[in-house]
């Protein structure tokens, strides 16, 4: 039997700040009684040096040494250890690199366990490297590296297993909380090494601690980062590739086992709101850690836990930067690909606190907080439309414009303002890709617009010094900003690039696509870019279109236009810019059959002295002279975009005799696999030919065409060339994304819109080639019926819309005059009622006429009559102005009145006067009072007088009026002619008028008395309120004088006892013989009394 003993020296590690750091040391080669009887000298030379415990551990100055029961040891290569426990693991368990401190890491295994003995253990061996042991040091070292396949692999070391097995039953058992706090801290520093171990023997330990050993934070922390090193793969040290596979395997085992019981989670989370800095930090790297390596199940674990998402809310608050940015990680794997956990984080006021750190952290020029935030962020608006939406809503789209001012251009790009910038771009992307709802897309791109956004990222675009790959990105983010948003693709069609002269921004970028030295990335961002600002843009398309025409190309040639540069990469010698051009001015006619029919008005000069000819043409032509695979798919992309629904494009193409023999021939042959593709796309614009055909062309007629694919072809082998399109492996690819993504420009084959072009016409194309004569003959009336059909529908609807248009204008023009008749007919209602007024005081004055003049008379009587009125207005004129004279006069006295009652105010008494000023100031108020009552009742008097006046005044105009409209009546008619009656009549209405007028001046004179009365009467009121006032003041002094004399007689009454006490007490001494002094003075005071009573008054009560 060979033994072996171990001493493990526990060290302080300055590294792990004051964790310790075991070293162990493994001495072999005694036997039996031997290594007893070293083991009890080795024990009593440490007892007696280190005064120790017998059999327990015994404490040096940073040393622990462990001592182990006595008795001879298996050997290594027969001892079973316990492991892995029974229903864990796999059919074979992979264990990390078991390190020594001079050593890399070696790789081991355990082997697979005997099925036939499940539960049972497994044997480890330990393999050493000959030679391997350290002179002197009876060390054996491990080896470095694993042997690779299967056999015997480096085993666990019985040492470690014994010494963590010790430090376990000390977590156990021990009753005093520092020594567990210390094996705890232990089991730490030994965790890393032997991971495995600790993680089989300790992992239930540690979870009790953190059940039971709460109230103390140090050794929760002990715990958590012991369990933190065992479940996280993370090394700092370089392993080789199976040995980081086998340590992965080894940390989902063990989160396995840690979240078998859910009620571990939710401790852990209850941990995280400890502020303890040793146990809130620790706790963020485990939940990490866990989430990493098994991320679904812990999600639902926390899911369901209450409070659990909201706990981890709070560490965005922390105010300690490495929690706050752990935080930040453990959101990023809670959050990755679980929409309902996204929700709730969102809804937790999220995104608010990322951008504030953003902002902290100073945005784009900030650190790896910075990108740690952005990913988070993207993990929560990444496919989750109730996330973006309630993004747009906060209005924090509006925040993201100042991540993108990057500054001076002489600022410097930093590698990690790079990958933030890259990370902002492509958030902003996310809420604009073309994979989100259209409706949510579009009101992104509104707001981005409206904010500013938009024009800060054509700002970057046209911007020098910016990276490549920043540039790209931008190109395809402003790409997305715009597509199908007409009013992004209006601004973006006005910016132009700061050059000498300024040229719009989409030239700059298509010289850039056609120029074949530019980065491919960068060439496939900007055919991009110019595929969405034509989406949905008839009219960008026009504009496109417009500049290849005659009537608009530059005949100096000082500018070149965009239609200019497609051509030119059209016809290029470089393959992938004609691929380029291609695609896009396929873009510039994509469902738009005006421009269709308006390119087939372009011509080109392709050489001197040759005549012109049209760009249809010269496509074919380039297309028939066998260039590469890629330039001729890109010109049969643009070929069959250009003739699809477009039958005048058909004719023209057809026209050209040699393109049909250059199709079938195409087709017709029997070519290798590159050329499979360019023959199913003649087969595609052959039949594109065949359907939207017009039959306008007697020799290339439906079935003319459809006879020839027949013979030369075959129907089969056509629609099997025709397949080849559908079944490539590009055009799959293509078809996922608009976004032209390739690896590498031999991928650019196809285009995003093209394909859903061939999967629209691959089925039609296909039944219009098996459709007989007869059936076509019967399609073409049905298609003519439908169209006609469709006609009348249009026709009708025109005039349905026009009719609503009509409608509407009328109902508009109807609401219009309604208000205008209701206006008028007020009008007209307030005319007939004066109309009416002025008849019938015409009718009263012809009656008073009438009345006073007789028949021969009746001028001379009225002149007579209009004589006096004149005399009575000045009368009545008069009396007026005497009105208002007397008016004047009594707003004078009245204001004198005023200024007399505020001197009465201002001179009246204050309290605390004597007897006598208040008796002559009562005097002088009844004096007033009197006067003030005669004259208000003389003011009362002239305003009855005035009243009357006015009232006498107003009976003598009514009686004028009267005699006049009896005057009117009076008037004779018969006898006289016409022109005379009609001059009278135009005189006595002038009078009339005349009358009416001062009446009505006179009207207004009387409103004004009036109301000139009422002030007056408002004023004496206020006078008459202030005499009460006063007299009730004088009442008050009135009250107060009697007190005074009523108070003055009972202190006359009082003195007087008094003195009467006094000359009896004085009597009283006398007769007791005592002398009194001043006899004398006292009878002249009683004579002076007796003669004079009111002057001894007044001294008596001068004394008092």
């Amino acid at each position: 039997m060979q033994g072996t003993r171990v001493r493990a020296l526990v060290r302080e590690d300055p590294i792990c700040c004051g964790a310790t750091k075991p070293v162990v040391e493994a001495v072999s080669g005694l036997r039996g009684q031997e290594l007893q009887q070293s083991k009890r000298r080795w024990w009593r030379r440490q007892e007696s040096a280190e005064c120790g415990l017998g059999g327990q551990a015994l404490r040096r100055t940073g040393e622990v040494i462990f001592s182990f029961p006595t008795g001879p040891v298996e050997p290594v290569a027969e001892r079973q250890d316990e492991f892995p426990p029974r229903g864990y693991g796999g059919s074979e368990c992979r264990t990390p690199a078991h390190r020594s401190r001079d050593a890399k890491p070696a790789a081991r295994r355990l082997g697979p366990a005997d099925n036939s003995s499940a539960g049972r253990l497994v044997v480890v061996r330990e393999w050493y490297r000959p030679g391997s042991h350290r002179s002197g040091a009876g060390v054996a070292r491990p080896v470095s590296h694993a042997p690779r396949g299967r056999g015997p692999v480096p085993p666990v070391s019985p040492v470690s297993t014994l010494a963590i097995q010790k430090l376990c039953d000390r977590v156990a058992s021990s009753t005093l909380l520092d020594d567990r706090r210390n094996a705890v801290r232990a089991l730490k520093s030994l965790s890393k090494k032997y991971r495995l171990e600790v993680g089989i023997q300790a992992m239930e330990h540690l979870i009790h601690v953190l059940q039971t050993d709460r109230s103390d934070s140090e050794i929760i922390g002990y715990a958590l980062d012991t369990l933190y090193n065992i479940i996280s793969n993370d090394e700092e040290e370089e392993v080789e590739e199976n040995s980081t596979r086998q340590s992965e395997d080894l940390g989902s085992q063990f989160t396995e086992i840690f979240i078998k019981q859910q009620e571990n989670v939710t401790l852990l989370l209850s941990l995280l709101e400890e502020f303890d800095f040793h146990v809130r930090w620790p706790g963020v790297k485990l939940l990490t850690s866990l989430l990493k390596q098994l991320g679904p199940q812990v999600q639902q674990i926390i899911l369901v836990s209450p409070m659990g998402v909201s706990r981890l809310m709070d560490l965005l608050a922390d105010s300690r930067e490495v929690i706050r940015n752990d935080g930040v990680l453990l959101l990023q794997a809670l959050t990755r690909s679980n929409g309902a956990i996204q929700k709730i984080v969102a809804f937790e006021n999220a995104f608010e606190r990322l951008l504030d750190i953003i902002t902290e952290e100073g945005n784009s020029d900030g650190g790896i907080v910075v990108e740690d935030c952005l990913i988070l962020l993207q993990n929560l608006l990444k496919n989750n439309n109730s996330n973006q939406n309630f993004f747009k809503e906060g209005s924090y789209i509006q925040r993201m414009k100042p991540w993108f001012e990057v500054g001076d251009e002489n600022s410097g790009w930093s590698a990690q303002k790079v990958t933030n910038l890259h990370l902002m771009l492509q958030l902003v992307r996310v809420l604009v890709s073309p994979n989100n709802p259209p409706g949510a897309t579009s009101s992104c791109q509104k707001a981005m617009f409206q904010c500013g956004l938009l024009q800060q990222l054509c700002t970057i675009l046209m911007a020098t010094g910016v990276p490549a790959d920043i540039l790209t990105e931008t190109i395809n983010t402003v790409s997305e900003v715009i597509r199908g948003c007409q009013v992004n693709q209006d601004y973006f069609a006005s910016v132009n690039a700061p050059s000498n002269p300024p040229r719009p921004a989409i030239v700059v970028l298509l010289m850039s696509m056609v120029n074949e030295r530019q980065p491919f990335v960068l060439r496939c961002a900007v055919l991009y870019c110019f595929q969405c600002f034509l989406y949905k843009n008839q009219k960008g398309q026009g504009e496109i279109v417009s500049t290849l025409l005659p009537s608009t190309i530059d005949a100096t040639g000082n500018s070149v236009s965009a239609g200019q540069l497609l051509c030119g990469g059209l016809f290029s010698t470089d393959s992938l810019s004609n691929w380029c051009a291609a695609v896009a001015l396929a873009h510039a006619l994509q469902e738009n059959a005006t421009q269709k029919e308006q390119l087939l008005r372009v011509q080109l000069a392709t050489s001197i002295g040759n005549p012109p000819v049209s760009l249809l043409q010269q496509c074919t032509n380039i297309l028939s002279q066998g260039s590469k695979i890629q330039t001729r798919v890109g010109l049969l992309m643009l070929l069959c975009t250009w003739l699809s629904n477009c039958p005048i494009a058909v004719t023209h193409f057809l026209h050209n005799s040699a393109n049909v023999p250059f199709l079938t021939g195409q087709i017709a042959e029997n070519l290798g696999e590159e050329e499979q593709l360019v023959q199913g796309l003649c087969a595609l614009l052959l039949g594109i030919s065949i359907y939207f055909n017009d039959n306008s062309l007697e020799s290339y007629m439906k079935e003319k065409l459809k006879q020839l694919i027949e013979k030369r072809i075959g129907k089969e082998n056509f629609i099997e060339k025709l397949g080849f399109i559908s079944k490539h492996e590009l055009y799959s690819r293509a078809s996922q994304k608009p976004q032209p993504n390739f690896p590498s420009p031999e991928y650019m084959i196809f285009d995003h819109e093209f394909t859903k072009l061939v999967k629209e016409l691959e089925g039609v194309i296909t039944k219009a080639i098996y459709k007989s004569s007869e059936e076509d003959k019967k399609e073409e009336e049905v298609k003519k019926t439908l169209e006609q059909h469709d006609s009348i529908v249009t026709h009708y609807k025109n005039m349905i819309r026009e009719q609503d248009l009509q409608l509407e204008e009328l109902k508009q023009q109807i609401s219009t005059l309604k208000c205008q008749n209701e206006q008028l007919q007020t009008a007209v209602t307030q005319q007939v009622s004066q109309i009416q007024q002025h008849k019938d005081q015409y009718n009263l004055l012809k009656v008073q006429l009438g009345k006073d003049n007789q028949h021969q008379g009746s001028y001379s009587d009225g002149a007579q009559m209009n004589g006096i009125q004149p005399q009575e207005v000045g009368r009545l004129r008069e009396e007026i102005e005497e009105l208002k004279s007397n008016q004047e006069l009594l707003q004078s006295q009245l204001a004198e009145k005023d200024s007399f009652i505020e001197n009465l105010k201002s001179s009246q008494p204050s309290p605390g006067t004597n007897e006598q000023s208040s008796a002559t100031a009562s005097a002088r108020d009844s004096e007033q009072i009197a006067e003030l009552k005669q004259e208000l009742a003389t003011l009362k008097s002239q305003l009855n007088s005035q009243s009357s006046e006015i009232t006498k005044l107003q009976t003598e105009k009514q009686e004028l009026l009267q005699k006049t409209e009896t005057f009117a009546k009076s008037i004779p008619v018969p006898g006289e002619s016409e022109t005379v009656i009609a001059t009278k009549t135009t005189d006595v209405e002038g009078r009339l008028s005349a009358l009416l007028q001062e009446t009505k001046e006179l009207k207004n004179e009387i409103k004004a008395l009036s109301e000139e009365r009422t002030a007056i009467k408002e004023q004496l009121d206020s006078s008459n309120s202030t005499i009460a006032i006063l007299q009730n003041e004088k009442n008050k002094l009135e009250v107060d004088i009697a007190d005074s004399k009523k108070e003055q007689d009972d202190l006359l009454v009082l003195l007087a006892d008094q003195d009467q006490k006094i000359f009896s007490l004085k009597n009283k001494l006398k007769e007791l013989g005592h002398p009194v002094e001043e006899e004398d003075e006292l009878e002249s005071g009683d004579q002076d009394d007796e003669d004079d009573e009111d002057e001894d008054d007044g001294k008596e009560q001068g004394h008092i």
